[in-house]
């Protein structure tokens, strides 16, 4: 069954579901038992992967919100202004109570910063903060 997963990962995931049914539906299984270590191993992928799509929102939501301070009188301002907010909303919906304790807002905020450019129209940034002037809660609020 492994030699399945590696091979073809949506035709192992169909029949794992289809052995899983079974056995929730209380049916012996005798000629095949469910493949345990990777079903274990993607059921704890797929909280990682929603826990790293939200700290992607948040790095992109810091990002464009850093690039809005730093460049003050860009034109850009507005767009950027508009792609935090969309970020900040997506980050927002996706995010679950067990991800507070995950998220580490200070490597998130590291990572928005190594992000921006060293100019924008040929301008250099004005300083951004060294530490993020935003806590999760107000990133996940409404508003801008």
């Amino acid at each position: 069954m492994s030699d399945l997963y590696d091979a073809d990962i949506l035709e192992w995931s169909e029949q794992q579901a289809a052995l899983l049914r079974r056995v929730a539906a209380g049916e012996r299984l005798n000629e095949a038992a469910p493949d345990w270590a990777n079903i274990i191993e993607e059921v704890e992928s797929v909280g990682r992967e929603q826990l790293h799509a939200v700290e992607g929102l948040l790095v992109q939501a810091l990002l464009h919100m850093l690039k809005a301070a730093a460049w003050p009188l860009s034109a850009e301002v507005p767009h950027w202004q508009a792609e935090a907010r969309l970020f900040r909303a997506q980050a927002k919906r996706r995010f679950v109570p067990s991800m507070r304790a995950r998220i580490d807002l200070i490597g998130l905020y590291r990572d928005a910063v190594r992000g921006l450019p060293d100019t924008i129209d040929g301008q250099a940034p004005l300083p951004v903060p060294e530490h993020c002037a935003v806590t999760l809660n107000e990133l996940l609020a409404e508003g801008p």
